[in-house]
């Protein structure tokens, strides 16, 4: 056993040092990196470099300048360098300091010689001058009036107005988006794709306003820190390192301008990789190809300047073959661009065989694999409807009153409803439209676009000239009337709605009468999943051990079918998960759940008085219905005589239209054994009406009977 307590007089190890293998680790994780880069800019800016730890420096930022550049030039839009102000931002900071690190180097040892700041500013010096400091400063002025005047102004402009058209269409685009995805054209996921990529490209544009500004600032600092270094070197040659005053020009010009060179040639071309990002929006691909298939494809563009430059090869005193040669290039290119527009027309006239055949294989498959695809909901309208969803104002009206019906179907019955997709049917007559589940006839009518309907609501023929007609939705006497006559139908007590609204309240009915076969399995599985925790806690303990999700479905659907709202779903889940211990069939699982429901139900009936009005099973029907009830337990089935049926709903149908007459819109109260046998049988000719038991009563309701049966 080791011992490990060290006495008085032994040394403490020294603290371990971090061996070179964990400081890489820490430089390859990316944001470590990044920050340990930004800091070293700054130390940069205030310690000293020498000579040759600037010329590795110097040569990183021409290499990221190049880098920014063809990066630039492969993107297929400009949102993939989305990063670019962030970047130039850097870059731009990344030279002012090494700008600040060769002055120092220059002030300071100017006087030794042109070496003084390092190899690679006194190349360029040497290179561009050739010799005479005066051409060097005519050069590197003519490098920074280029990138200020022309590049970053451009640049900065087309910046300027991308950002802020960008910023003005949002608002359209966003309800493009919105109506793509309320008529079916789109999914949820691609409208929120495509949000996303509308708020990055606005962003980008408005961040591409501003960071356009460093480049300019970096031209400015790049002149101010030339001229500084030029006065400031011969004053410091001539009066502290006694040169004289040619020789203290000719080095300190050279050193300056070399340094000037250094940081203006990666600067230039920086800011021309961000004119080529803000001017390529709208044109997409990589910009060597989207160039080329632009600029030739229009052969007499191309034949035009061919003739251009061989008429100028003959004039006297111009050489003649560099025109000649680009002449007959570019003709030449004219000529095959040509025969290759129209080989192109060719295929597609004639449909030659040789290039279609590959294409036309690929695309077969496309149209049988979508024909198997199912549109849940669809609205197809004859040509005449069209104006209702493409009107002449740029009203969406139709369009509108989906978006609208979908969000308060979501907020009633507690579940999303699938997209409808709207369509032209040129088969349909011009004013009738059809609505469709999936792709089953679930109504149709006519409507005229342009007209209103009138109806009494009394349920008469209206006394107002127009088209008579039946409603659609309920089945109700009405008359299409012009727009002229709208106020005057309006004055008499009718009830006037537009060609639109006629056609979403045929929906709205449709729909409601059929949300549990709309109720799919991927649907309750993301209800399920966007449960609270607690309530997610209970999902796991009854799934998949005592029901699965199939069987939730079906409760659910079971509770729609009777148009109750599935919203309260935490509720629901909890009478499912009491009933399971004494039944799994889903009937005797929904009764039991509605038992649960009883407050909910009872408000969605209570009539605007406050009260919930019923009509009663008598004593005599009761009895009936459970002495024809065979069967033990969930097995139980109905087998009552036919005419004693056809004598059930004959009283039900006149007790029930007496109670409409009088302005009641009850619901049919039963005990809890025989209440879904009369609810089967109710719902063939009254879908509409509410059948409760007693158990669903909630206790604090507000009741009054209006009748028995």
């Amino acid at each position: 056993m080791t011992d490990t307590t060290l006495g008085h007089g032994a040394q403490k190890p020294p603290a371990r040092l971090p061996r070179l293998g964990e400081l890489a680790a820490m430089l390859k994780r990316g944001d470590l990196a990044l920050a340990f880069g930004i800091l070293t800019i700054l130390v940069v800016l205030i310690l000293p470099l020498p000579s040759m730890v600037l010329d590795l420096f110097l040569a990183i930022s021409i290499t990221l300048s190049i880098l920014i550049l063809m990066t630039a030039l492969f993107i297929q839009a400009p949102l993939e360098f989305s990063a670019f102000p962030t970047i130039l931002l850097i870059s731009t900071m990344l030279r002012l300091s090494l700008n600040l690190a060769s002055t120092r180097l220059i002030l300071t040892h100017g006087h030794e010689g042109t070496a003084a700041a390092g190899h690679v500013i006194e190349a360029f010096g040497n290179f561009v001058m050739g010799g005479n400091f005066v051409i060097g400063i005519i050069v590197f002025a003519i490098l920074v009036i280029v990138n200020f005047v022309v590049i970053t102004k451009g640049s900065g402009r087309i910046a300027e107005v991308a950002a802020r058209f960008h910023l003005d269409s949002m608002p359209g685009k966003q309800m493009a988006i919105d109506a793509d995805l309320s008529a079916g054209l789109i999914d949820e996921k691609t409208a929120k794709e495509r949000r996303r990529a509308l708020e990055d490209e606005s962003g980008f544009f408005g961040a591409m306003d501003g960071a356009s500004k460093f480049v300019r600032g970096d031209a400015i600092a790049g002149l101010l820190v030339v001229f500084i270094n030029i006065i400031g070197g011969i004053i410091i040659g001539v009066a502290q390192q006694g040169l004289g005053f040619a020789e203290a020009a000719r080095s300190y010009t050279l050193l300056t301008v070399g340094d000037g060179l250094v940081t203006q040639v990666p600067a230039l071309i920086v800011s021309t990789a961000a004119g080529l990002l803000v001017s390529k929006a709208g044109v997409s691909g990589a910009a060597d190809k989207a160039l080329m298939k632009q600029l030739s494809g229009y052969p007499q563009a191309l034949g035009m300047s061919a003739a251009v430059m061989l008429v100028l090869a003959a004039l006297p005193g111009i050489p003649m073959i560099p025109f000649l040669a680009l002449g007959g290039g570019a003709a030449a290119l004219a000529w095959k661009s040509r025969n290759h527009k129209r080989e192109t027309a060719a295929v597609e006239t004639s449909g030659d065989p040789a290039p279609a055949a590959a294409a036309a294989g690929t695309a077969a498959d496309e149209p049988i694999s979508a024909a198997l695809k199912i549109d849940d909901l669809k609205i197809e309208l004859g040509y005449a409807l069209l104006p209702l969803v493409n009107a002449p104002d740029g009203t969406d009206r139709l369009t509108e009153q989906i978006k609208a019906l979908r969000r308060s179907l979501a907020i009633e019955m507690g579940f999303v409803m699938p997209a409808v997709r709207i369509l032209d049917n040129v088969q349909l007559e011009a004013n009738s439209y059809i609505i469709k589940i999936k792709e089953v006839d679930a109504g149709s009518g006519r409507v005229w676009p342009n007209q209103y309907m009138v109806m009494d609501p009394a349920g008469n023929q209206v006394a107002v000239p127009g088209i008579h007609t039946t409603e659609p939705t309920f089945g109700l006497p009405a008359t299409w009337v012009d727009a002229g006559l709208k106020e005057e139908a309006t004055l008499k007590g009718y009830t006037v709605v537009d060609a639109a609204t006629v056609l979403s309240t045929h929906l709205t009915e449709l729909l409601k009468g059929n949300m549990a076969d709309l109720l799919s399995y991927g649907e309750v599985q993301k209800l399920l999943k966007e449960l609270p925790k607690e309530q997610g806690e209970l999902v796991k303990d009854i799934v998949p051990s005592q029901i699965n999700v199939s069987g939730i479905q079906r409760v659910l659907q079971l509770l729609l079918a009777e148009r109750i709202s599935i919203r309260d779903l935490s509720t629901i889940l909890e009478g499912i998960a009491d009933a399971l211990s004494f039944s799994r069939n889903p009937a005797t699982i929904v009764e039991h759940v509605r038992a649960r429901l009883a407050r909910q139900i009872c408000a969605q009936n209570t009539s605007v008085n406050g009260y919930l009005p019923l009509i009663a099973l008598s004593a005599k029907w009761e009895q009936a219905f459970a002495e024809s009830l065979i069967g033990q337990g969930d097995d139980r089935s109905l087998a009552m005589a036919p005419t004693k049926l056809s004598e059930f709903m004959t009283v039900v149908r006149d007790r029930f239209e007496q109670a409409a007459r009088e302005g009641e819109a009850p619901v049919l109260v039963t005990s809890a054994g025989i209440r879904p046998f009369v609810r089967s049988l109710v719902e063939r000719f009254r879908p509409q009406t509410s059948v409760l038991s007693q158990a669903e009563i909630h206790p604090r309701a507000r009741l009054k009977t209006v009748g028995s049966i």
